[in-house]
């Protein structure tokens, strides 16, 4: 298949040993109730609760970028049995939004505020999004210029921005095990196994060779241990459930440390509980950016993006567009060609350039043995050609959340 972007692609074979391979490994992963991905997630259901409404009166997305936000951590006082919130978390949702279209207003305020509220709700058990959380929103206009550029309804947008992102594929063993034991930990059959667990799990994942090393925090609900006998007792009965999880994954050995900082005898003070199930509620504040990457972990051996994804328009900011589609664009790559044993894929944009047409498009393969160059190059041609000819497709299934990005 050819197409005029193939012009700007670039394919390389590079002898680099895979990562799965290597001696060390560091992935981690933050989980729904950790006050970094909270701001994430919420601005994201911000930009889909906003692009939703910007569709249904003006049939196109509006310009925004929901991308500046910061949970700032309450206070409370807990207790075995029992605590209350002595001041609520505060969330500040920033940056820029269409607040008029013609003579059509837009309730931005209230449309996220509502999706804060229904976000909390349906994902933090002991958050009362009413009495727990306050939202202050402080959006403004975009800038003249980079409101025109949602002028063109109906057509492919320009690029706002002039960045970079990079994709690749597959997971290691470690960037899977380190995801799922966080979506374990965070399950409903987990919930409900271990009811007294928080939502706010971080999972540090070191891999030493063929053994996993897994760091774990998780608070216990205050409200539902009566002392620091049960804190502990239930503490082993988790520790055990995970390592039986672990089981799964092709490792020689796991070991499991879970909430490392506790210290028998200590009372209150020498074990992590939480009135709320989120460190937000006392002790860490949360931002926009700091979490897990699009494909929901953070692995320091890879190369990474630094643009935060969440709450970023879908139809025109390449810091979401071209950070999932590299993702998608490597994993398709991947899994269309046998032989291969990872593949990077760098996209570039330009501001002003149309997002179908970047500036250049890099792609490495890592081979798993004898591969032929050409018969992947052309490969990776088309299905280069295949994304980026399809990019309305794409961004409108961004536009409904269909890509998670934390």
């Amino acid at each position: 298949m050819r197409c005029r972007r193939v012009e700007k692609l670039s394919v390389e074979f590079i002898r680099n040993i895979p990562i799965h391979e290597q001696a060390v490994e560091i992935v981690e992963r933050k989980g729904t109730g950790h006050p970094d991905y909270i701001c994430d997630a919420v601005m994201e259901s911000i930009s889909v609760a906003l692009s939703r409404v910007y569709m249904k009166e003006f049939g196109d997305v509006l310009h925004h970028n929901i991308d500046k936000g910061l949970l700032v951590a309450g206070e409370v006082e807990k207790w075995f049995g029992g605590g209350r919130v002595v001041t609520p978390m505060e969330l500040v949702i920033g940056d820029r939004a269409t607040f008029k279209a013609g003579r059509k207003k837009i309730p931005v305020a209230e449309i996220a505020d509502e999706a804060v509220r229904r976000w909390v709700g349906e994902n933090l058990r002991s958050v009362d999004p009413e009495r727990h959380i306050r939202t202050r929103v402080v959006l403004k206009p975009g800038s003249v210029e980079l409101a025109d550029i949602f002028s063109d309804r109906g057509r492919v947008k320009k690029a706002n921005d002039t960045s970079a992102a990079v994709g690749y594929a597959p997971f290691t063993p470690t960037e899977k095990a380190v995801y799922e034991c966080e979506r374990f930990l965070n399950s409903p059959a987990f919930k409900t196994a271990f009811p007294e667990s928080g939502e706010d799990v971080k999972v540090m994942g070191f891999r030493d060779r063929n053994e996993l090393d897994l760091t774990v925090a998780m608070p216990l609900l205050a409200g539902m241990v009566r002392s620091e006998k049960e804190y502990f007792n239930r503490k082993k009965e988790i520790v055990e459930a995970l390592k039986k999880f672990m089981r799964g994954f092709p490792f020689r050995k796991v070991t499991v440390n879970y909430n490392t900082l506790d210290e028998p005898g200590k009372g209150i003070s020498g074990v992590y509980l939480s009135l709320l199930g989120t460190s937000a509620e006392d002790a860490d504040s949360g931002q926009v950016g700091r979490g897990n990457r699009v494909n929901g972990v953070i692995s320091l051996n890879r190369p990474m993006s630094t643009e935060a994804a969440a709450g970023k328009n879908p139809t025109s900011h390449v810091g979401k567009v071209y950070n999932v589609l590299a993702h998608r664009m490597a994993r398709e790559i991947y899994e269309r060609n046998s032989g291969i044993a990872e593949v990077y894929v760098w996209l570039v944009s330009q501001i002003g350039q149309p997002i179908d047409d970047p500036k250049k498009i890099s792609v490495h393969i890592v081979p798993a043995g004898p591969l032929s160059y050409n018969d992947i190059k052309k490969d990776v041609q088309a299905i280069v050609c295949e994304f980026l000819s399809g990019i309305e497709l794409f961004t409108g299934e961004l536009t409904r959340g269909e890509y998670p990005v934390c």
